[in-house]
């Protein structure tokens, strides 16, 4: 999807930003069970796994690691921090605060500046107070400089995170120049994210667009289309419920799952 590659003065200053938000969401019926769900996917999404996903799309999009971040938090949550560079820096030029992803021995803190590139998650677990729906959000941002492109990694995340509900938002901000002064505003081409999805994921899930094409602001809302309860029970099995349960419980998860994909809630 590429065009005609630019010969270009001086660098690509384009900057191209993928915002991708992902929710999981899971029924459990009693706070032991609850609380149990929000261990169990703290535990799958801790820092260090994290960091692993992370790594991986910076090696994905043809970037280098100059420097990691990552936190667990208590009671729940993780964050991890990258910065990344379009090109391998050489040792001698790297700034000696930054530990090139090598994590061991970990400091209690790792405080660094930001260079042109960066890819950060964070996750917040969370649950419903009295009807038994619990949530996980991870949000995860990749913004780079130059050729490469954060929309490579797509696919990637789609199926390294349970995503019921995925909202995208890519914007390429700036511009560069040719060698006759002109200036560019976008270096690819791109009618919507979904262009860089595989077809296997598409067909997985319902689809919404707005894109300002204008602005180079795209926009993309997917939503698994098939509920299947037992994927969506925590310490349950649909075979064990009663018919008036399983009613009950799908028209729960389906509720949640359309207030979070529509912004909005729904009338009870």
């Amino acid at each position: 999807m590429s065009m005609e590659k630019l010969v270009l003065y001086g660098f690509n200053n384009l900057t191209k930003s993928l915002s991708f938000n992902i929710y999981d969401i899971c029924y459990a019926k009693s706070k032991e069970d609850q609380e149990k769900y929000i261990e169990y996917i703290d535990e799958q999404y801790n820092s260090t796994r994290l960091t692993k996903i992370l790594t991986d799309v910076t090696e994905m999009i043809g970037a280098s690691v100059l420097n990691v971040a990552k936190q667990d938090y208590d009671p729940q949550g993780a964050s991890v921090t990258i910065l990344i560079s379009e090109e391998e820096v050489p040792l001698h030029a790297v700034d000696p605060s930054c530990n090139r992803g090598i994590l061991a021995p970990m400091p209690t803190h790792v405080v660094g500046h930001l260079d042109k590139s960066h890819i950060t998650v964070h996750t917040y677990p969370e649950s419903h107070p009295d009807q038994g729906i619990t949530t996980f959000r991870a949000d995860i941002d990749v913004s780079t400089c130059g050729t490469i492109s954060p929309l490579k990694a797509l696919d990637y995340l789609i199926e390294n995170f349970d995503s019921d509900i995925i909202i995208c938002d890519y914007r390429v901000r700036g511009f560069t120049r040719d060698l006759n002064g002109n200036k560019h505003y976008i270096d690819h081409k791109i009618n919507s994210i979904q262009d860089y999805i595989a077809e296997r994921n598409l067909e997985m899930y319902n689809i919404i667009d707005v894109n300002v094409y204008q602005e180079k602001i795209f926009h993309s809302k997917m939503i698994l289309k098939d509920l299947e309860l037992d994927n969506y029970l925590f310490g349950l099995n649909k075979a064990d419920l009663s018919d008036e349960e399983v009613e009950r419980l799908e028209k729960q998860i389906y509720a949640e799952m359309h207030e979070i994909y529509y912004g909005k809630n729904l009338k009870k």
